[in-house]
């Protein structure tokens, strides 16, 4: 482990970013002491900007071992910080993951589990905490997280959300099989997610106020269709994209075959497959191309010594993967759940490995403890400040993700969409047990994902890193499925079903017997008068 203080050097930065020459070379982030610092080159309190990269792998990522990956930018950042090798989500899908991630909370503490129920006002939230704690508190990008009154209450600003330059899956003609891969289309800097990056440099460009202030990324890429302007759209060889999990499997859920059937894709070759893969991954290195944008003004404006960088995402994406595409709010297979965490804070170590399994929602305490404040709601994510300045992580610590919607939960499931998510939403509506809810418990070797109304899963993921073989029925698993069983159980009593923090007295309430005129006559008379 390396122990020297993470900064942003011209040597490093520009060794990173040679291979892949995307919009030109990264200039080194300065190294000034800001005037306000605490004496150790940074703010006490520092600049905090979390970018968010929509349905983004762990495993499409040069630093977590892709041997094809052209990542600098992000490749670079976990060299001047922290990566942490096993952080999973809490759901499979955008609002319910996010919810988890701005409360620490499971989304079996308040059901946040489907795309049309966010947090209200009465919940608490990290952007709310930060801006009663002083920070002036930015959302640019997709929203998935806040009902439209909590905006308000919880932020600074917010805007450059949309869909520019995309094509959006909902207006896009149906195809079959659907695949989600379309032409190459755009200019890099005509997507709306240049237009997020933009937003921010403002931010970072501002001078009118010392006030300290937290800026959420909330980008589009890569999520599907799958497609990006051309000079990223054909980075990639297909036959240099390694061995996909093949589809077909036995001991699956049946939403596999389901959703291959319904989409046509059972019909797509493994070829096919690869180059969704391979596009997939020309939208991963688009999101780089981003970041070392983000990186540049950071540098150009002086906010390095005093600002801490925070890269991860929602959840990850099939991308080929059981001959499936996109996500299934009840699938929990790994390429779905582990996502990349990568942290830089002013004064943290740089280098940095912490394997030790982590979640996505551990960003809110996280974040909270650099501000110099703490939640004061019940919540079970952790403060990872500890790893980002070097020490280990919790060698026993598991990770838990839930998924899906029962058939009594109609207001969970998504509405019927044309165009590309046709298949897929007619699927959830039609077949609703194909869809039913599920949880996982992930240690540092296995893998179970419990479905009381359906085919239960467990891996082992250290000789099963594919996650293809499934070993629930087998005999000599059966001490080791115990256990996990148990666990899982507890995590749930444990952490199930919060109350809330205001209390309600017990007495009742005074009663006000209704006004009775009984001499109304009286009254007419007195009111005419």
């Amino acid at each position: 482990m390396k122990d020297d203080r993470s900064t942003f050097t011209r040597r490093e930065l520009l060794g990173a970013t040679a291979l892949l020459g995307l919009g030109g070379p990264l200039k080194r982030l300065a190294q000034a002491t800001p005037a306000d610092s605490d004496g150790g080159g940074h703010r006490e309190r520092p600049n905090i900007i979390i970018f968010v990269p929509d349905e983004m792998r762990a495993d499409a990522l040069g630093c977590y071992g892709n041997p094809v990956a052209k990542t600098p930018n992000i490749d670079y950042l976990a060299s001047v910080g922290t990566r942490f090798e096993n952080c999973h989500v809490q759901f499979p899908v955008c609002g319910a993951s996010r919810c988890s991630m701005v409360t620490g909370w499971p989304t079996s503490v308040r059901g946040h589990r489907s795309l049309y129920d966010f947090l209200k006002p009465y919940e608490p939230n990290l952007f709310r905490y930060l801006l009663y704690a002083g920070y002036d508190v930015f959302m640019f990008g997709k929203n998935d997280v806040l009902a439209p009154e909590t905006y308000a209450g919880s932020l600074t600003a917010w805007g450059a959300s949309g869909t520019a330059g995309l094509q959006s899956p909902a207006s896009t003609p149906p195809q079959y099989p659907t695949t989600m891969l379309l032409p190459a289309s755009g200019d890099r800097r005509s997507l709306n997610d240049y237009a997020v990056i933009q937003a921010a440099v403002k931010i970072l460009e501002r001078r009118e106020t010392e006030r300290p202030f937290c800026i959420f990324l909330a980008l589009f890429e890569p999520h599907p269709p799958y497609t990006i302007p051309a000079d990223f759209y054909d980075l990639y060889r297909p036959a240099d994209i390694a061995p996909l999990a093949p589809p077909g499997l036995p001991r699956r859920p049946a939403f596999h075959a389901a959703l291959r059937e319904a989409s046509g894709l059972d019909r797509v070759t493994d070829a096919e497959f690869r180059k969704l893969r391979a596009v997939y991954y020309g939208q991963v290195a688009y999101s780089d191309w981003l970041l070392g944008e983000l990186i540049e003004a950071v540098h150009r404006t002086g906010r390095e010594p005093d600002t801490a960088l925070f890269l991860c995402s929602d959840h990850g994406d099939y991308t080929g993967d059981y001959g499936l595409v996109e996500k299934w709010p009840s699938g929990l297979e790994d390429c779905l759940t582990h996502v990349p965490l990568i942290g830089r804070i002013p004064g943290g170590v740089s280098g940095t490995v912490s394997r030790e399994l982590v979640e996505l929602f551990d960003i809110m305490p996280t974040c909270l403890e650099l501000a110099g404040t703490k939640a004061n709601h019940t919540h079970f994510a952790r403060n990872l400040l500890p790893q980002l300045r070097g020490s280990p992580g919790d060698p026993d610590r598991a990770a838990f993700s839930e998924g899906g919607y029962n058939v009594y939960e109609p207001q969970a499931f998504e509405e019927i969409i044309e165009g590309l998510y046709g298949p897929k939403t007619r699927l959830q509506n039609e077949r609703p047990e194909t869809i039913s809810r599920c949880a996982a418990i992930r240690t540092d070797r296995f893998k179970y994902i419990a479905r009381p109304n359906g085919q239960s899963e467990l891996y082992d993921c250290e000789k099963d890193r594919l996650q293809t073989n499934n070993l629930i029925a087998e005999g000599s698993m059966r001490t080791t499925l115990g256990q996990l069983q148990v666990r899982l159980m507890d995590w749930y009593i444990n952490t199930s079903g919060v109350p809330v923090a205001d209390r309600d007295p017990r007495g009742s309430p005074t009663y006000v017997p209704p006004v009775h005129f009984e001499h109304a006559s009286d009254m007419r008379q007195l009111l005419d008068h």
